[in-house]
């Protein structure tokens, strides 16, 4: 219940709300994309948790880059972003 509320809530931010707002999320997947993923990996309350450290990283003094939601929970970058099976990352770390 919690997890659905949760991402209702980013869902109606990613529709409404960011289409108006100039492009600023550092990373990718886009903050509000991580902050779903991790509610959906991890569960409503530490999800939350990992997605809202994730929004206070995202901010000018840091470089950004790719940052997945990792297995375990943390409210760290993800250390090893190239085991993340994404189209977008598998590009970018396996055709070097």
């Amino acid at each position: 219940m919690l997890k659905k509320i949760l991402i209702g809530i980013v869902r109606f931010y990613q529709k409404f709300i960011s289409p108006v707002l100039p492009p600023s999320c550092r990373y990718y997947p886009t903050c509000s994309t991580y902050f779903i993923d991790a509610v959906k990996k991890h569960g409503g309350i530490l999800g939350a948790i990992m997605g809202i450290a994730r929004i206070l990283r995202c901010n000018p003094f840091v470089r950004g880059g790719v940052d997945p939601v990792p297995d375990n929970f943390t409210i760290f970058r993800n250390p090893h972003p190239e085991d993340y099976e994404d189209e977008i990352i598998a590009k970018k770390f396996h055709n070097k």
